[in-house]
Protein backbone atom coordinates (compact mmCIF):
# COMPACT_ATOMS: atom_id res chain seq x y z
CA UNK A 1 0.00 0.00 0.00
CA UNK A 2 1.39 3.66 -0.70
CA UNK A 3 1.53 5.69 1.66
CA UNK A 4 0.37 8.86 -0.38
CA UNK A 5 -1.54 11.16 2.65
CA UNK A 6 2.78 10.87 3.89
CA UNK A 7 4.36 12.10 1.26
CA UNK A 8 1.79 14.74 0.51
CA UNK A 9 4.66 17.75 0.67
CA UNK A 10 5.97 16.28 -1.78
CA UNK A 11 2.58 16.32 -4.48
CA UNK A 12 1.91 19.50 -3.61
CA UNK A 13 5.19 21.07 -4.17
CA UNK A 14 5.27 19.42 -7.68
CA UNK A 15 1.91 20.80 -8.25
CA UNK A 16 2.59 24.46 -6.86
CA UNK A 17 5.74 24.79 -9.26
CA UNK A 18 3.55 23.56 -12.42
CA UNK A 19 0.55 25.58 -11.76
CA UNK A 20 3.24 28.82 -10.99
CA UNK A 21 4.95 28.49 -14.07
CA UNK A 22 1.75 28.48 -15.93
CA UNK A 23 0.37 31.79 -14.26
CA UNK A 24 3.83 33.22 -14.75
CA UNK A 25 3.52 32.06 -18.76
CA UNK A 26 0.47 33.80 -18.65
CA UNK A 27 1.00 36.85 -17.07
CA UNK A 28 3.86 37.22 -19.77
CA UNK A 29 2.76 36.14 -22.95
CA UNK A 30 -0.95 36.05 -22.39
CA UNK A 31 -3.16 34.42 -24.86
CA UNK A 32 -2.67 34.23 -28.73
CA UNK A 33 -6.95 34.61 -29.40
CA UNK A 34 -8.35 33.61 -32.95
CA UNK A 35 -10.85 35.74 -35.03
CA UNK A 36 -13.83 33.82 -33.27
CA UNK A 37 -13.03 35.90 -30.09
CA UNK A 38 -10.73 38.63 -31.33
CA UNK A 39 -12.34 39.78 -34.15
CA UNK A 40 -11.27 38.81 -38.15
CA UNK A 41 -11.30 36.65 -40.79
CA UNK A 42 -11.02 32.99 -41.08
CA UNK A 43 -10.75 31.96 -44.79
CA UNK A 44 -10.41 28.24 -46.04
CA UNK A 45 -10.26 26.99 -49.50
CA UNK A 46 -8.37 24.27 -51.44
CA UNK A 47 -6.47 24.65 -54.82
CA UNK A 48 -6.27 21.60 -56.28
CA UNK A 49 -3.54 20.48 -58.99
CA UNK A 50 -1.36 23.69 -58.06
CA UNK A 51 1.23 22.18 -55.33
CA UNK A 52 1.10 25.41 -53.12
CA UNK A 53 3.25 26.00 -50.44
CA UNK A 54 2.02 27.96 -47.46
CA UNK A 55 4.48 30.24 -48.40
CA UNK A 56 3.51 31.10 -51.72
CA UNK A 57 -0.47 31.16 -50.24
CA UNK A 58 1.18 33.74 -47.47
CA UNK A 59 3.25 35.65 -50.50
CA UNK A 60 -0.22 36.15 -52.78
CA UNK A 61 -2.16 37.39 -49.84
CA UNK A 62 0.47 40.24 -48.97
CA UNK A 63 1.89 41.12 -52.12
CA UNK A 64 -1.39 40.95 -54.52
CA UNK A 65 -3.94 41.12 -52.37
CA UNK A 66 -2.47 43.52 -49.95
CA UNK A 67 -3.70 41.88 -46.80
CA UNK A 68 -0.34 42.34 -44.47
CA UNK A 69 -1.79 40.89 -41.62
CA UNK A 70 -2.54 37.53 -42.83
CA UNK A 71 -1.16 34.40 -41.37
CA UNK A 72 -1.48 30.92 -43.46
CA UNK A 73 -1.54 27.62 -42.02
CA UNK A 74 -1.90 24.27 -44.47
CA UNK A 75 -3.66 21.30 -43.37
CA UNK A 76 -2.19 18.08 -44.92
CA UNK A 77 -5.32 15.87 -44.22
CA UNK A 78 -7.73 18.03 -46.02
CA UNK A 79 -4.91 19.24 -47.98
CA UNK A 80 -6.47 22.54 -47.39
CA UNK A 81 -5.09 26.62 -46.21
CA UNK A 82 -6.67 28.05 -43.64
CA UNK A 83 -6.15 32.24 -43.71
CA UNK A 84 -6.76 34.42 -40.73
CA UNK A 85 -6.65 38.46 -41.09
CA UNK A 86 -8.38 41.36 -40.24
CA UNK A 87 -12.61 42.00 -40.87
CA UNK A 88 -13.40 42.60 -44.09
CA UNK A 89 -16.84 43.33 -45.59
CA UNK A 90 -18.38 41.16 -48.32
CA UNK A 91 -17.86 43.50 -51.19
CA UNK A 92 -14.14 42.62 -50.15
CA UNK A 93 -14.25 39.32 -50.16
CA UNK A 94 -16.00 39.08 -53.55
CA UNK A 95 -12.77 41.18 -54.58
CA UNK A 96 -10.07 38.66 -53.07
CA UNK A 97 -12.11 35.81 -54.15
CA UNK A 98 -12.05 36.96 -57.92
CA UNK A 99 -8.55 38.03 -57.53
CA UNK A 100 -7.45 34.29 -56.40
CA UNK A 101 -9.64 32.23 -58.55
CA UNK A 102 -7.98 34.60 -61.43
CA UNK A 103 -4.76 33.81 -60.07
CA UNK A 104 -5.76 29.71 -59.36
CA UNK A 105 -7.73 28.50 -61.91
CA UNK A 106 -8.42 25.81 -59.71
CA UNK A 107 -9.23 27.87 -56.24
CA UNK A 108 -12.30 26.23 -53.90
CA UNK A 109 -13.88 28.11 -51.44
CA UNK A 110 -14.39 25.39 -48.58
CA UNK A 111 -15.40 27.94 -45.46
CA UNK A 112 -15.20 31.81 -45.11
CA UNK A 113 -16.33 33.85 -41.84
CA UNK A 114 -15.81 37.46 -40.88
CA UNK A 115 -16.71 38.26 -37.19
CA UNK A 116 -16.59 41.71 -36.02
CA UNK A 117 -14.52 42.56 -32.73
CA UNK A 118 -17.45 43.55 -30.96
CA UNK A 119 -18.86 39.98 -31.49
CA UNK A 120 -15.63 38.50 -30.76
CA UNK A 121 -15.62 40.10 -27.32
CA UNK A 122 -18.59 38.81 -26.09
CA UNK A 123 -17.91 35.41 -27.42
CA UNK A 124 -14.56 35.43 -25.18
CA UNK A 125 -16.99 37.42 -21.94
CA UNK A 126 -19.60 34.12 -22.61
CA UNK A 127 -17.07 31.36 -22.64
CA UNK A 128 -15.23 33.19 -19.71
CA UNK A 129 -19.02 33.12 -17.88
CA UNK A 130 -19.61 29.51 -18.78
CA UNK A 131 -16.59 28.31 -17.22
CA UNK A 132 -17.09 30.43 -13.78
CA UNK A 133 -21.05 29.16 -13.64
CA UNK A 134 -19.22 24.97 -14.05
CA UNK A 135 -16.56 25.40 -11.46
CA UNK A 136 -19.46 26.93 -8.99
CA UNK A 137 -21.80 24.62 -9.63
CA UNK A 138 -19.63 21.65 -9.65
CA UNK A 139 -18.24 22.89 -5.77
CA UNK A 140 -21.96 23.38 -4.64
CA UNK A 141 -23.10 19.72 -5.92
CA UNK A 142 -19.86 18.53 -4.09
CA UNK A 143 -20.87 20.30 -0.53
CA UNK A 144 -24.55 19.05 -0.99
CA UNK A 145 -23.79 15.71 -1.59
CA UNK A 146 -20.91 15.29 0.77
CA UNK A 147 -23.01 16.81 3.58
CA UNK A 148 -23.46 13.37 5.47
CA UNK A 149 -19.71 12.78 5.37
CA UNK A 150 -19.41 16.72 8.03
CA UNK A 151 -17.02 14.83 10.41
CA UNK A 152 -14.27 15.63 11.29
CA UNK A 153 -14.59 18.13 7.79
CA UNK A 154 -17.10 19.96 6.92
CA UNK A 155 -18.75 19.50 3.51
CA UNK A 156 -18.21 22.32 2.27
CA UNK A 157 -14.95 21.78 2.38
CA UNK A 158 -14.95 18.99 0.47
CA UNK A 159 -16.62 21.88 -2.56
CA UNK A 160 -13.46 23.56 -1.92
CA UNK A 161 -10.82 20.96 -2.19
CA UNK A 162 -12.61 20.07 -5.67
CA UNK A 163 -13.07 24.08 -6.89
CA UNK A 164 -8.87 23.88 -5.95
CA UNK A 165 -8.33 21.16 -7.74
CA UNK A 166 -10.10 22.17 -10.71
CA UNK A 167 -8.54 25.17 -11.10
CA UNK A 168 -5.15 23.15 -10.71
CA UNK A 169 -6.18 21.52 -13.64
CA UNK A 170 -7.19 24.14 -15.71
CA UNK A 171 -4.62 26.51 -15.23
CA UNK A 172 -2.16 23.79 -16.77
CA UNK A 173 -3.39 23.25 -20.21
CA UNK A 174 -4.26 27.08 -20.01
CA UNK A 175 -0.67 27.96 -19.40
CA UNK A 176 0.78 25.54 -22.12
CA UNK A 177 -1.30 27.47 -24.52
CA UNK A 178 -0.08 30.86 -23.60
CA UNK A 179 3.61 29.44 -24.54
CA UNK A 180 2.35 28.20 -27.43
CA UNK A 181 0.56 30.99 -28.33
CA UNK A 182 4.35 33.08 -28.18
CA UNK A 183 6.80 30.78 -29.75
CA UNK A 184 4.14 28.27 -31.64
CA UNK A 185 1.63 31.68 -32.70
CA UNK A 186 -0.85 28.85 -31.23
CA UNK A 187 -4.50 30.41 -30.73
CA UNK A 188 -6.69 29.34 -29.13
CA UNK A 189 -10.77 29.64 -30.15
CA UNK A 190 -14.08 27.60 -28.72
CA UNK A 191 -12.21 24.54 -29.25
CA UNK A 192 -10.01 25.60 -26.47
CA UNK A 193 -13.18 26.48 -24.14
CA UNK A 194 -14.66 23.15 -24.66
CA UNK A 195 -11.47 21.17 -23.64
CA UNK A 196 -11.23 23.08 -20.43
CA UNK A 197 -14.92 22.19 -19.61
CA UNK A 198 -14.12 18.65 -20.88
CA UNK A 199 -11.53 18.57 -18.35
CA UNK A 200 -13.35 19.29 -15.53
CA UNK A 201 -15.95 16.95 -16.13
CA UNK A 202 -13.27 14.60 -16.66
CA UNK A 203 -11.67 15.48 -13.40
CA UNK A 204 -14.33 15.87 -10.69
CA UNK A 205 -15.38 12.46 -12.01
CA UNK A 206 -12.24 11.19 -10.88
CA UNK A 207 -12.19 12.87 -7.50
CA UNK A 208 -16.13 12.09 -6.45
CA UNK A 209 -14.78 8.37 -6.71
CA UNK A 210 -12.16 8.96 -4.47
CA UNK A 211 -14.63 11.24 -2.12
CA UNK A 212 -17.06 8.75 -2.31
CA UNK A 213 -14.81 5.95 -1.14
CA UNK A 214 -13.41 7.94 1.65
CA UNK A 215 -17.26 8.69 2.75
CA UNK A 216 -18.10 5.15 2.90
CA UNK A 217 -15.12 4.53 4.56
CA UNK A 218 -16.04 7.11 7.16
CA UNK A 219 -19.11 5.56 8.11
CA UNK A 220 -17.64 2.33 8.54
CA UNK A 221 -14.41 3.65 10.55
CA UNK A 222 -15.17 6.78 12.12
CA UNK A 223 -13.45 6.69 15.25
CA UNK A 224 -11.66 3.23 15.11
CA UNK A 225 -8.66 5.05 12.94
CA UNK A 226 -7.19 8.43 12.30
CA UNK A 227 -8.61 10.02 9.56
CA UNK A 228 -5.13 10.53 7.72
CA UNK A 229 -5.00 6.93 7.88
CA UNK A 230 -8.93 6.17 6.50
CA UNK A 231 -8.13 8.76 3.32
CA UNK A 232 -4.89 7.04 2.30
CA UNK A 233 -6.61 3.53 2.60
CA UNK A 234 -9.43 5.23 0.37
CA UNK A 235 -7.31 6.27 -2.45
CA UNK A 236 -5.30 3.34 -2.52
CA UNK A 237 -8.52 0.77 -3.11
CA UNK A 238 -9.80 3.77 -5.84
CA UNK A 239 -6.11 3.83 -7.14
CA UNK A 240 -6.25 0.56 -9.49
CA UNK A 241 -9.30 1.72 -11.29
CA UNK A 242 -8.17 5.42 -11.59
CA UNK A 243 -5.95 4.61 -13.30
CA UNK A 244 -6.99 2.10 -15.56
CA UNK A 245 -10.04 3.81 -16.37
CA UNK A 246 -7.48 7.22 -17.21
CA UNK A 247 -4.97 5.49 -19.29
CA UNK A 248 -7.87 3.95 -22.04
CA UNK A 249 -8.74 7.53 -22.24
CA UNK A 250 -5.06 8.89 -22.65
CA UNK A 251 -4.47 6.28 -25.38
CA UNK A 252 -7.05 7.05 -27.38
CA UNK A 253 -6.22 10.78 -27.18
CA UNK A 254 -3.11 9.73 -28.17
CA UNK A 255 -4.15 7.85 -31.17
CA UNK A 256 -6.05 11.30 -32.38
CA UNK A 257 -3.19 13.07 -31.73
CA UNK A 258 -0.84 11.29 -33.83
CA UNK A 259 -3.09 10.22 -36.78
CA UNK A 260 -6.03 12.31 -36.37
CA UNK A 261 -6.81 15.82 -38.03
CA UNK A 262 -4.64 18.45 -38.00
CA UNK A 263 -7.28 20.83 -36.83
CA UNK A 264 -7.71 18.85 -33.88
CA UNK A 265 -3.96 18.43 -32.85
CA UNK A 266 -4.06 21.53 -30.37
CA UNK A 267 -7.19 20.84 -28.73
CA UNK A 268 -6.73 16.92 -28.43
CA UNK A 269 -3.17 17.98 -26.93
CA UNK A 270 -4.95 20.43 -24.07
CA UNK A 271 -7.61 17.75 -23.25
CA UNK A 272 -4.13 14.91 -22.71
CA UNK A 273 -2.31 17.34 -20.69
CA UNK A 274 -5.82 18.25 -18.77
CA UNK A 275 -6.39 14.74 -18.19
CA UNK A 276 -3.41 13.89 -16.98
CA UNK A 277 -3.25 16.53 -14.39
CA UNK A 278 -6.30 15.85 -13.58
CA UNK A 279 -5.32 11.86 -12.89
CA UNK A 280 -2.37 13.94 -10.79
CA UNK A 281 -5.15 16.27 -9.08
CA UNK A 282 -7.40 13.62 -8.23
CA UNK A 283 -5.05 11.14 -6.67
CA UNK A 284 -2.12 13.14 -4.77
CA UNK A 285 -3.80 16.70 -4.16
CA UNK A 286 -7.67 16.60 -3.52
CA UNK A 287 -7.09 13.63 -0.88
CA UNK A 288 -4.30 14.42 1.07
CA UNK A 289 -5.53 18.23 1.16
CA UNK A 290 -8.78 17.03 3.14
CA UNK A 291 -6.24 16.04 5.79
CA UNK A 292 -4.49 19.05 5.66
CA UNK A 293 -8.08 20.57 6.25
CA UNK A 294 -8.90 18.22 8.79
CA UNK A 295 -8.63 19.04 12.97
CA UNK A 296 -5.46 18.25 13.97
CA UNK A 297 -6.45 15.57 16.75
CA UNK A 298 -8.10 14.05 13.92
CA UNK A 299 -5.06 13.26 11.87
Amino acid sequence: MFNIVGHKKIWFTISILLVGAALVSIALFRFQLSAEFAGGTLWEFTVPGQNLSSADVQSEFVNNLHIVDAQTNYDPTNQSFLVRFGTVNEVAHQADLTALTAQWPSFQELSFQSISPSVGSGLLDNAIIAIILVLVGISLYIAFAFRKASRPISSWKYGWITLLTLFHDVSIPAGMLALLGHFAHVQIDSDFIVALLVVMGFSVHDTIVVFDRIRENLLNQRGKVPFATIVNNSVNQTLARSINTSLTLILVLLAIYFVGPADLQYFVLTLLVGVTTGIYSSIFIASPALVVVSPKDER
